[in-house]
Parts: structure tokens; sequence; C-alpha cells
């Protein structure tokens, strides 16, 4: 257990005349009436809140994504979980954000411990009324609900989070969605006070805060977004906040990997914990391409494949859009050409029941009717819009919706609801033998539609011989990077 920038033994607590200000002083600070201004709604998870998290560098979605997948189909690594432990107020959440930001990770979920308090009955609502029911005691969590929660995150899988409402003491209908992640930040009181849970932690930190700043902070937290009065909170404090930290929470101390005195403020610390989970993301690093580019090589082409007939019609197509010289006029008008009958041939796929009409004639026509309510397409930006208009003039009062998957410039790696397989089609224009088996072994029930299927990608995963960059071809711009794969037309 390491203690970074601490100038006293790791969880020991310090009196008021630390340097501090004093308990009395930060309490003159408080507006005792606090009635006079709107309550606040106090939730564990606000659906309001975007999932994100803005800084002065970029942005960083803290909703997390689908996991990437091996060769052999399965999610290539597991995310890497922080757990935060420390008393009530302790700067916790305050230490979560910077870590957050630090990392510079694209994809990580922030998951707090209040969102697993239990549901209280009648009885327990009425103590916690008036501040006589205990939160911070472990049997207010509902840990076999968090510890399956966390264990699916940790595997990069979706879940549902409950949202906890403190002024009510209730939880909401509504329960949050969150994905998986590269990393997951998990933050609360009791963190490190489950022996199962603990097993899910990668590494363990300890947010080291002065008895009298967690009180102070407690009581601005309490009456001015929770609307508690002061002798509530102060008496909740010591009947059950103080007692339940020095029995359940201090002690965990021990088990931390790194003890973080002063909370957010000690960037010694914070720096040491962001160093060490660089070190260990890059340890399981594997490259997915590479490893892809090779793994089915000489295997034949999976099932779900469908491959538009190589007419002389199609390959005439082929032939004028994988020309270099090709005008962009050109490129545009038959690039359409091979969409509309890429679409028309994935349309025939689509499940129809036989049903029976009566014709102008009088006469009986056997025919066949789709048998789903609706068909909606999602085109992948930005590429993947070129595709709607063919899709439109074929598809009547299709609903349409988009995705982005954004390339990382460095490392050429993918940054990114429940949709079942087998009724997702993936149309594209053009396809490489590795991304159709990548594909095919991380979702075997997707249909996936193409024109052609390349055989090779080069050193950069460019599809040989190609068609070059598709996007950069139909709307007329130059590529931004070298790392910028020649884009597939998918739908």
């Amino acid at each position: 257990m390491a203690a970074a920038g601490a100038e006293e033994r790791p969880g020991s607590r310090r009196d008021s005349g630390s340097g501090e200000d004093s308990l009395d002083t930060l309490l003159s600070r408080l507006p005792l009436t606090p009635m006079l201004s709107p309550r606040k709604r106090t939730m564990s998870q606000s659906k309001t809140e975007p999932p994100l998290l803005r800084t002065s560098k970029r942005t960083i979605y803290t909703a997390g994504r689908p996991p990437w997948y091996t060769e052999t189909g399965t999610p290539f690594k597991e995310a890497f979980v922080i757990g935060l432990c420390g008393g009530s107020a302790s700067g916790k959440t305050t230490v979560a954000n910077k870590i957050i930001e630090a990392l510079d990770v694209p994809w990580v979920v922030l998951l707090s411990m209040d969102c697993f308090y239990k549901v209280l009955n009648k009885e327990q609502q009425e103590l916690a009324a008036r501040n006589e029911y205990n939160f911070d005691h472990p049997d207010a969590f509902d840990f076999d609900l968090l510890i399956s929660v966390l264990r699916k995150l940790k595997k990069g899988k979706s879940v549902k989070v409950p949202v906890y409402d403190f002024t009510t003491h209730s939880r909401r209908k509504e329960w949050k969605t969150i994905y998986g992640a590269n990393v997951v930040v998990f933050e609360g009181i009791l963190s490190f006070a489950n022996k199962e849970l603990l097993k899910l932690l990668d590494m363990k930190v300890f947010v080291d805060t002065d008895s009298d700043i967690r009180l102070m902070r407690r009581l601005q937290r309490d009456i001015m977004e929770r609307g508690r009065d002061i002798v509530g909170v102060i008496k909740q404090y010591n009947k059950f906040v103080k007692p339940a930290f020095e029995q359940y929470i201090e002690p965990t101390v021990q088990v931390a990997d790194i003890v973080v005195p002063r909370g957010g403020e000690n960037f010694v610390a914070l720096d040491l914990i962001v160093q060490h989970v660089h070190s260990q993301l890059e340890k399981r690093e594997i490259t997915v391409r590479a490893a892809l580019a090779s793994a089915h090589q000489g295997q034949p082409l999976p099932k779900s494949l469908s491959v538009l007939e190589s007419t002389p019609q199609v390959r005439g197509m082929h032939t004028i859009i994988r020309n270099k010289d090709t005008t962009r006029d050109e490129f545009i008008f038959y690039s359409k050409r091979l969409m509309r009958l890429l679409i028309e041939h994935a349309l025939s796929f689509l499940p129809l029941k036989p049903v029976t009409v009566e014709t102008p004639q009088g006469t009986v026509y056997e025919g066949k009717r789709f048998h789903r309510q609706r068909i909606t397409g999602v085109s992948i930006l930005r590429a993947g819009e070129t595709m709607e208009q063919a899709l439109t003039a074929v598809c009547k009062d299709i609903r349409l919706g988009k995705i982005l998957i954004q390339t990382n410039h460095d490392t050429g790696e993918p940054e990114d609801h429940d949709v079942h397989e087998e009724k997702i089609f993936l149309l594209s224009l053009l396809m490489a033998e590795m991304g159709v088996h990548s594909v095919a072994y991380a979702f075997p029930r997707v249909r996936i539609i193409t024109t052609a299927v390349d055989k090779r990608v080069n050193e950069e995963f460019h599809i040989i011989p190609g068609i070059g960059n598709f996007g950069d071809r139909y709307f007329g711009t130059d590529a931004p990077s070298a790392w910028c794969e020649s884009e597939s037309t998918d739908y």
C-alpha cells in the first residue's frame, strides 16, 4: 500500500488544529435557513445529465461502449476497474472525475455506490424521514445487485443501474442503461467492505480527508441539496455516520493500494494513480486489427455473408469506381447505382409471409408481404450516409438513424442498443475478408450483405485492391490522416 503525498500515517484522522479551518468557522459559513431557497432534487444517477465529461482537451464519454472482440468472437479484454473508498463527503467523486480527466481514456464508466441503496419499507421510510435510519451501515446497500452490475460491466456488457432519489429516500422507477468501457471507476463509502466486491477491483484507492472537512461538506450538501435541517444532519452524523466510518470504513484502508490524503487537491497521488492505470492498460492491450488480419486466413467465408452476384453490369460498375482516375461525378453516379442494387438484394432476405390478394380482373394472386411492422435504417457516418437516398427510394416511410464511429488517428483503433442480432442486416458496398470474419465471429446472427469481398488488407489495414477512401472520393474531401482507413459504405 502506498500513501501518495501524505505527511501523516495513512488512515490517521487529524483534529481541527491541523491548519485547516476549525469546525466552528466552517459551520458559521453555512446557511441555517435552507428552506428560503428551492430544494434541489438529488439523485444518484440523473437522466438529464449528459453521459460525458468535458475536459480542456476532449470529451470523455462516461456511458461506455460495447466491447471489441477477438478473432474468436469473444471480448478481447476486461475493463480495468478502479475502486474508490472513503468516508462520507471525503471527495471521492471529485477524485474520480479528476482521474478520468487525467487518464484521457475515451470510454469510461463512473459508477456510484449511492445507486444501490436498498428499497425501504414503510417503517424504514418513517425512520429515514426522522434522520433515524442508518444509511452508512452495510445492510443499507444491495450488495448482490451491485456485484452483479459491476461484474457485467467488467466483462463489457450493458447493464441497468437503479436511480436513487435522496429527497424521498426511494428508488425511482426509471433505471439508467450504461454500457461496457475500457475503464470503470467505482466509488462509495463501503467499496472495500465486501469480499466479493474486492475481487472485482483491479486498483483500490482510499480517499483520506480530515473528519471536520468531511462534516462541513456533508452539512453543505444535505442542507443545500437535500433539504435537510442542520440539527437533523448533525444528529445523523453523530449517531450513524461517524460510528460507521470508524467501524466499517476506516479499517478498510489496510486493503488499499494507494491512499490519497486531501482528496482531489493531491495532484501527486492523482499522477501516481494515472501512471499505474496507463501501465496496466498497456500490459493488457491487444492490437485487435493485427490479430484479426491473420486469424482467419484460408478459412471459408461465413454462411451469414451474402454477396451480390458479380454480373457483367456489377463488375463494370466496380471497374469504374475502383479506378483512381474516375471523375467525382462518375464515381458518385455509379456508386449510387451499386447501392440501389445492393439494397434491392438485401430486401430479398426480409421475413415475408404468404398472402392472397384479388386482382382487378377478379382473380386470386398468391403473393408475399413483409412480416414485421417497420424497417429502420441506421447509417454509419460518414460514408454510410450516401446510401440513405437509395434506401428511402425503395423502402417507403423507413425510419433513419445514425451511428458515429470515430477513428483515433494515433492508433487507428475505433472509438465509438439492444437489437436482436438476427434482426440486423449489415450492408456495405465493399468489404475485406478480414472484416467479414470479424463481424461474423463477434455477431454470428447478423446478416452481412455486400457487392464484393476483397481478399486482403495492407499494413495500414486499407482494403486491397480496394476502392480508396470512399468518403473522401464521394464528398470531395482530403483524408485527414494516413490512419484513416478506406471507408466502406456501411448501412
